[in-house]
């Protein structure tokens, strides 16, 4: 086992920062504690790792994180562990322009975007949500990762795994894939993706733009995926997520103070514009304290729906 201490700056949320990562309560590579202890697991390019994440404040000094790692992967995990707490990212840079957004904005001051630096561990769980619901996405990875991943090295809770390498999801039998609910097409974009896996990992250490444009040569991958995939991978600020069901009406709704109860893709660009940028921080900033309307209120156009 080893560990080490990281001091953010005051204020941080450990939970806010790292919710993001989890998909679902059931995430079998991540898991948050009742004490607000999280586990995460991570195929590292040097192997497995089990990293155990905790925060304590300190009379005097601030919060500090420790992180305590197990596995062939841990030096890896611990040397990249503040970039994962969102040490790279740098809210102090968001101006707000609305003030639903100024508010979020003071109440969840503590709130970083984490960088994993890892591209598949996030591709892989974003390709399974397309065109689906997120319940049924999250079943989809527990089941598959449960199935095909490795046991987590060290002392993790019972029933946490490693993600599978690509090369044994490219192995993953047809009937497999359909068991757990995923069509033909989330899963060639998938195993597409496994073919190109060590070219896809280059993008963390991309600028955005050019991140986004190395993942969507792989076809299956749009802009959504993608997207969703550099927010976790880099940290961006900016990877604003567009042809989503709901966001769009979401942030139109928040940013129009309910004045306008359906959105577009172009409405929500338009709106967003002050925040060139930090578009992404000022979207999750909505959804974390913006007013926000009941989604069975408003259906989105089919479009929309089939995000990629």
């Amino acid at each position: 086992m080893a560990s080490r201490v990281w001091a953010p700056p005051a204020p941080y949320d450990l939970t806010r920062t790292l919710r993001v990562l989890r998909r679902g309560s059931g995430d079998p590579t991540c898991r948050r504690e009742a004490d607000g202890t999280w586990w995460r697991t991570s195929l590292t390019p040097q192997g497995a790792a089990t990293v155990k994440i905790s925060c304590r404040t300190e009379a005097g000094s601030g919060p500090l994180v420790t992180g305590e790692a197990w596995g062939p992967g841990a030096d890896w995990a611990l040397d990249f562990l503040p970039a994962l707490l969102g040490e790279e990212d740098d809210p102090s840079a968001f101006v707000p322009r609305h003030q639903v957004v100024a508010a979020a904005h003071r109440k969840y001051a503590g709130l970083r975007l984490p960088r994993t630096s890892l591209v598949m561990e996030s591709l892989i769980p974003s390709v399974l949500e397309q065109r689906i619901t997120t319940g049924s996405a999250h079943y989809a990875w527990r089941r598959l990762v449960s199935r095909y991943g490795q046991e987590a090295p060290g002392p993790a809770p019972a029933g946490m795994r490693v993600m599978p390498p690509p090369r044994v999801w490219r192995m993953i039998p047809s009937w497999e894939w359909h068991r757990a609910g995923v069509d033909r097409a989330r899963a060639a974009a998938i195993l597409r993706a496994c073919q190109r896996a060590a070219r896809l990992e280059e993008a963390a250490a991309m600028e955005l733009p050019d991140a986004m444009i190395r993942l969507q040569a792989i076809p299956g991958i749009g802009p959504w995926t993608a997207a969703e995939t550099l927010q976790r991978t880099l940290g961006a600020p900016d990877a604003l997520t567009v042809g989503d069901l709901h966001l769009p009406v979401q942030v139109t709704y928040a940013l129009t103070q309910g004045q306008q109860r359906d959105g577009t893709d172009e409405t929500m660009l338009q709106l967003l514009a002050p925040y060139a940028g930090q578009r992404h921080r000022a979207a999750r900033l909505i959804l974390l304290g913006g007013r926000l309307p009941d989604r069975r209120a408003h259906r989105a156009p089919h479009s929309r729906i089939a995000h990629l």
